[in-house]
């Protein structure tokens, strides 16, 4: 984790030479990448904004909007790709692991519990896209998700930027929070996944009895 940072804060720091337009650029890209592509460390571009933040170079407002854009229409992307083709498609194709009737429950339960769901998405790794895709296939509403998506976003990344900017001062501390947080995001996840498949098959060898 301290040597990702290192060379992405070493890296924005390079690209002043050309003006900070080139950085918050960089930042909104970074925060577009990460939810198309998981294992890009676009957090670590948020903590480093706010390192930057903390020196000076940067400007919180501007760095704030680079990383809710980025993040928001990748997100949103997502959704919409899983909204145009995703229900359709697997209502027809009607899987066993993820069939109509589950498409049905998505939609149940984004109705009941979609604000909250998508608020806290930014905060658990891995849960964003998979939830934004799950919102589309569920026919969310449009605006709801926007909504939702922004908070979450504005939440997450005001915190990992205080991280960033506290980073200037307790390095190790921060990093240890940072590395155990991600070392414990990834194997619930797995471990959701995981359960849901294992109950889904066990439900359905019942149902073929």
């Amino acid at each position: 984790m301290s040597e990702i940072l290192i060379q992405i804060n070493g890296y924005l720091d390079y690209l002043f030479y050309y003006g900070p337009l080139f950085v918050y650029a960089v930042i909104f890209v970074a925060c577009f990448v990460e939810n198309l592509f998981p294992p890009f460390p676009g957090d670590s571009f948020i903590v480093a904004a706010g390192g930057l933040i903390a020196v000076g170079h940067l400007d919180p407002v501007w760095s704030m909007l680079a990383v809710v854009s980025g993040g928001l229409g990748s997100v949103m992307l997502v959704f919409a790709i899983g909204r145009r083709y995703g229900r359709d498609y697997f209502i027809r194709k009607n899987y066993r692991f993820f069939s109509a009737a589950d498409i049905k429950i998505v939609e149940v339960r984004f109705a009941r519990y979609g604000g909250l769901l998508l608020i806290v998405s930014r905060f658990v790794v891995g849960m964003r896209v998979i939830l934004a895709v799950a919102a589309g296939i569920g026919a969310y509403p449009t605006l709801r998700m926007i909504f939702y998506t922004f908070m979450s976003y504005v939440l997450f990344a005001s915190l990992l930027m205080y991280l960033g900017f506290k980073l200037v001062e307790n390095f190790e501390q921060i990093e240890y929070y940072f590395t155990t947080y991600n070392y414990i995001g990834w194997p619930i996840v797995v471990a959701i996944i995981v359960l849901y498949l294992f109950r889904r098959n066990r439900k359905t060898r019942k149902g073929n009895r």
